[in-house]
């Protein structure tokens, strides 16, 4: 054996083995306690996340200035919207957006629309 290629063959050998070890460990990691609950309820093993932000709402986003149901300004904060005849209300609640729901083309007309 030519003993200046030995060196490298050492150092090759010892990379492949310290893979091998980590894939091993890797390899070896016990499921968290949410997919082996999953599993057991029989369940798809895709989690779904709960706990992520509410996505925000802005003014340019939305056509009106006020919400329809109570009249408050969008820019106090918009929690939901709805898509009706063309147009992309903003309303300030579920509630009011519920409200809005049962009776659009009435509310509509209270929705105070951008130009």
């Amino acid at each position: 054996m030519n003993w200046k290629i030995a060196p490298f063959i050492k150092t090759t050998s010892s990379i492949w083995i310290s893979l091998v070890f980590c894939l091993a460990l890797a390899c070896n990691q016990k499921p968290s306690s949410e997919e082996t609950d999953a599993a057991a309820k029989g369940t798809d093993s895709m989690m779904i996340r709960t706990d992520t932000a509410k996505v925000k709402f802005t003014t340019a986003m939305v056509d009106n200035r006020k919400d329809p149901n109570c009249g408050m300004p969008v820019t106090a904060g918009i929690e939901d919207t709805v898509h009706y005849n063309g147009k992309v209300y903003g309303f300030c609640s579920e509630e009011c957006k519920d409200a809005f729901l049962k009776n659009p083309v009435e509310l509509a007309k209270n929705a105070d629309l951008k130009p």
